[in-house]
């Protein structure tokens, strides 16, 4: 029988981020004891440290990320520690204490340049530093740790953070007219569902292994611009542009589209289609 959310002892790593305030909401929605810390509860590089925080844990979510994708070009060795040695930390912790685990990982680790969703197993090819060290950090999970869940996750956003419609939102209400870019296309997911989903993974007691979080559907990242200005109440232009016009320190993937099959395989339900979920979502993250 799949494990129960309330007979369990969930430890959320990570829990001061987007993700993690929405994954503490969850298990508290679910009835399950949790415990969150945050950074200044853990640092992840801390392997003796890691041990101790989840002793006695069934249940360990490792939401912690350098997640600052430009910075980590230039401070690499910083992302790794947290991103790489730090998930082998929480990993092996994890397993020391006979606890399944759920690593959050993300679209970075592919290169961007497929023509179709990319399956759970294609082949790993970061061109960014963040995505080296997050494909590093999904090698040290399953190295450390044989039951895990690895989520690759996208394009998130929630209401306990800095997030694109917030910004898209703000700038909209300040300028006359908003230039988007439409050559990057990926999956707007809602923090509070991959939330959700990984509860929802846990408690069907799904195969070790990776997984996809993310909506379905497609969309750029100009089409979801229009769609957060309207939610906004607002009426200002937004024009298609290219990646080129805004250079940035680290490579964007151009295509973020992450398939479900293994969802699918454990008998549980991928997040919905973006659109319908950002027009649940977009109240409570604007505000």
């Amino acid at each position: 029988m799949p494990p129960d959310s309330q007979s369990q002892r969930w430890v959320v790593v990570g829990a001061g981020g987007m993700l993690g305030h929405d994954l503490i909401a969850a298990l508290e929605r679910a009835g399950a004891d949790v415990v969150g810390l945050g950074h200044a509860e853990l640092d992840v590089t801390d392997a003796e440290a890691a041990r101790r925080a989840v002793a006695g844990a069934d249940v360990v979510v490792n939401a912690a990320a350098w997640t600052d994708v430009d910075s980590a070009e230039t401070h690499e060795a910083q992302a790794f520690a947290v991103n790489a040695t730090g998930a082998g930390n929480v990993a092996r912790a994890a397993r020391l204490a006979g606890a399944r685990l759920v690593h959050v990982s993300t679209d970075y680790v592919f290169d961007g340049e497929a023509g179709e969703p990319y399956a759970e197993d294609a082949p790993l090819a970061p061109r960014s530093a963040y995505g080296r060290t997050k494909a590093a950090g999904e090698w040290a999970v399953r190295a450390e740790a044989s039951d895990h869940l690895i989520v690759r996750t996208a394009w998130l956003y929630g209401a306990h953070g800095g997030c694109f419609p917030k910004t898209m939102a703000r700038l909209a209400a300040e300028r006359d007219r908003l230039a988007v870019v439409d050559d990057q296309v990926g999956q707007p997911t809602w923090t509070r569902d991959l939330a959700d989903l990984v509860v929802q993974l846990v408690e069907a007691g799904a195969p070790a292994g990776t997984y996809h979080g993310t909506s379905t559907g497609e969309t750029s990242w100009y089409e979801f611009a229009r769609r957060v200005v309207a939610s906004a109440g607002l009426s200002t232009p937004v024009e298609p542009t290219t990646s080129d016009k805004f250079p940035r320190p680290a490579p964007r993937p151009a295509y973020s589209v992450l398939g479900h099959d293994a969802l699918h395989a454990a008998g549980v339900e991928p997040i919905g289609h973006w659109a319908e979920r950002w027009g649940v979502a977009a109240p409570e993250v604007l505000g």
